[in-house]
């Protein structure tokens, strides 16, 4: 057998050897010039010359190895060192690799050619993408990027998930979705972290209606209405009930009284969170409507925040009238949920963007520009709402972030897409309804061809908002970006000067994103972040928060952290004894943790750190407005903690400088710690000789 393969091989060899010799004769007799033939031979003949050395030493010939494609799951078997090397020896008219050579080029420009012109793509793994996967595949074909809809081995740029951040363990790259995110915008943690925010700025928050915690603020609710009504007994209200879980309008109904028999029922199965109901809304065709607003947070710190500047508008398929008990069942009336109006006879599916019950919200300012309405004005207002809304969220955001990706370990950065409803008020003032974490992102709408039997039809003015949202949301996340705009730039340079170089024909005609439209994502922080960084105090609570966690992972202070925090900030005084702090630790945790589901971790949440910053807040600075007062004590606090810093720092100089002293037989090692070291910013060195301080 092996006399056999060598007299085949031999065979092979001698006949690709005669048909090199031919070609090189045939170009000799076309007229090549030596020169162009030196330049050729001097570009290929190193590679075959060496290949030809391996290939008389190898014992015999090896099997052809499949060559394994970047993103491929397949690991390609590793190849035995002496078995590839008996190859037949290319012939003068092909390249190293086997393939034919282009007159008057060589392999190493070939090279070239595949590599200037173009870059790896960026990887998109959306095998837990779910409902709007037909949106991404769109995006990432117009993008010409690479999509691995059944996961990847190797790690990808990009994971799309559909539903949470834990739908996949992600050790790097970006992933679309933030941990804790769906916590946060549920009705219930939504109202709290609206209502913090309004006990310190009422005016700036007055864009939430007015809400009330079921179970635990029952009680209260019905003696506020009651004593509203003994003063104003003209005064009928409505009230919408909303299931902290619920989606797609699941479980929401409308009362006009407390002592309603449904909402007593809600009490016991499920908490729920009950609003003043917005009886004046904007109508259009006679219609209550609602929009659905797309917002990216793209980063958490620094915080960025996009939004789309065109969303839609779902239209209720029923004739508004003012709720009353004989329509407050009429859900089509008053309800603009997408998922229940489509089920009414009314519901009208339009390919066009300006009619039906679907409509892009453009078509909508459209409408009320002709009707003299100040556009810029509305959007100034959404503008604002958002960016509120998200500066409420971000505290506990940071804490859910930190225990998902602490600090130091290895984790992937997050982005997210938001959906915002909102709704026009007749004055033209956006109320906010409600955030949506994971929105829909479909393209197409179920269409009944008859009695039971249902079909998905594309819907054109889904896709138009939908798929322009997430391809410019890939845009703005591309971690290959920066990369493509400098190869750009510099490809650029020498086909300005040189219109006959030898790579003139590889620089591209346009930049990478040419053959795109201009993204429809709008910056709008921290473009605006001066207007609204007084807002962010909370925030700067949950930086003091999280620093004295202690354990990493965690999201509850303990007694030990609370205290340290306390005298780290010099807040304990004769007025305000240890003693006194651990009581109000006690009481604040126990209401706190009887009020929340998650009892996973005992301990002090953000939101009850907050209320006891607020009361030392209170106690400190007496004659001041509630934000004046958090703000000085924030202040205070951050003072005191720079000090802190700066003491340790200096402790720590000292301490590496008393230990070469002491290496070098100095008597007294840890004497240079109380002097400040030369060059350095002034220090505080008041104490510094001391380099004990509390832990």
């Amino acid at each position: 057998m092996r006399r056999g393969s060598s007299k085949r091989e031999l065979a092979a060899q001698s006949e690709v050897e005669a048909v090199a010799a031919a070609k090189a004769e045939t170009e000799a007799n076309a007229g090549v010039t030596a020169g162009q033939t030196g330049v050729d031979s001097g570009a290929a003949g190193e590679p075959e010359s060496k290949a030809g050395e391996e290939q008389s030493q190898a014992p015999g010939p090896g099997p052809e190895q499949p060559c394994a494609e970047e993103g491929d799951a397949r690991v390609a078997p590793r190849r035995p060192p002496t078995l590839h090397a008996h190859k037949p020896k290319p012939a003068r008219d092909l390249c190293p690799h086997g393939k034919p050579r282009v007159k008057g080029s060589s392999c190493r420009r070939s090279v070239r050619r595949r590599g200037a012109g173009s870059q790896r793509p960026v990887t998109v793994d959306s095998s837990k993408a779910r409902t709007s996967l037909d949106a991404l595949k769109i995006s990432i074909r117009q993008l010409k990027w690479k999509e691995f809809p059944f996961g990847r081995r190797l790690p990808c740029d990009i994971y799309w998930h559909g539903v949470s951040f834990h739908d996949n363990d992600i050790l790097s790259g970006q992933v679309n979705k933030f941990p804790g995110m769906t916590e946060m915008v549920r009705k219930v943690t939504l109202s709290r972290a609206v209502r913090m925010m309004q006990n310190l700025f009422p005016e700036e928050y007055n864009f939430y209606p007015r809400s009330w915690i079921l179970p635990e603020e029952f009680q209260l609710f019905v003696t506020q209405i009651q004593m509203v009504k003994d003063d104003n007994p003209s005064w009928k209200p409505t009230f919408i009930v909303k299931p902290d879980g619920g989606c797609q309008g699941d479980g929401i109904y409308l009362i006009k009284d407390p002592s309603d028999i449904r909402l007593t029922g809600t009490l016991q199965t499920r908490p729920a969170v009950v609003q003043e109901y917005i009886c004046k809304p904007l109508l259009i065709d006679k219609l209550k409507f609602d929009i659905r607003l797309y917002v990216l947070l793209k980063s958490l710190d620094p915080l960025e925040i996009y939004i789309a500047k065109d969303g839609l508008s779902r239209f209720c398929t029923e004739p508004y009238q003012e709720p009353s008990s004989q329509n407050l069942h009429r859900v089509f009336m008053h309800l603009t949920n997408y998922s229940l109006n489509i089920h009414s006879s009314n519901f009208i599916h339009s390919d066009n963007a300006s009619t039906g019950s679907k409509r892009t919200f453009s078509s909508i300012l459209c409408k009320l520009s002709s009707k003299g309405v100040d556009i810029k004005k509305v959007w100034s207002d959404i503008i604002s709402l958002v960016i509120k809304t998200v500066i409420a969220l971000t505290p506990e955001l940071k804490v859910f972030y930190q225990s998902d990706i602490p600090t130091g370990r290895p984790g992937p950065t997050c982005f997210q897409i938001l959906g915002f409803d909102i709704l026009l008020m007749k004055n033209l003032k956006p109320i906010l309804l409600e955030v949506n974490a994971n929105p829909s992102m479909r393209i197409e709408h179920e269409c009944e061809l008859s009695p039971g039997v249902f079909e998905n039809v594309p819907s054109l003015v889904d896709e138009e908002v939908k798929v322009a949202v997430i391809r410019d949301t890939l845009r703005l996340m591309d971690p290959l970006k920066k990369k493509k705009e400098n190869r750009y730039q510099q490809l650029q340079k020498p086909v300005a000067g040189k219109e006959d170089s030898l790579d003139s024909d590889l620089a591209p005609d346009s930049s990478p994103e040419a053959h795109l439209p201009s993204i429809c994502l709008k910056q709008v922080f921290p473009k605006y972040a001066k207007q609204f960084n007084y807002l962010r105090l909370v925030d700067r609570m949950a930086n003091l928060f999280i620093r004295f966690l202690g354990i990493r992972g965690t999201m509850k202070l303990g007694p030990t952290g609370f205290r340290t925090f306390i005298r780290n900030c010099k807040l304990s005084s004769s007025s305000l004894s240890m003693a006194a702090v651990d009581i109000l630790y006690i009481d604040i945790t126990r209401r706190w943790n009887s009020m929340t589901l998650d009892q996973r971790d005992s301990g002090m949440c953000l939101q009850a750190f907050v209320e006891a910053f607020f009361f030392l807040a209170q106690r400190k600075f007496k004659m001041l407005p509630l934000h004046e007062q958090v703000a000085s004590l924030i202040d205070l606090c951050e003072y005191h903690l720079s000090l802190l810093d700066e003491k340790r720092l200096l402790c720590s100089r000292g301490g590496s400088a008393g230990s070469r002293l002491s290496q070098g037989s100095s008597p007294q090692g840890a004497c240079p710690a109380a002097q400040p070291v030369v060059g350095n910013p002034p220090l505080r060195t008041n104490g510094a000789s001391k380099c004990s301080y509390p832990r």
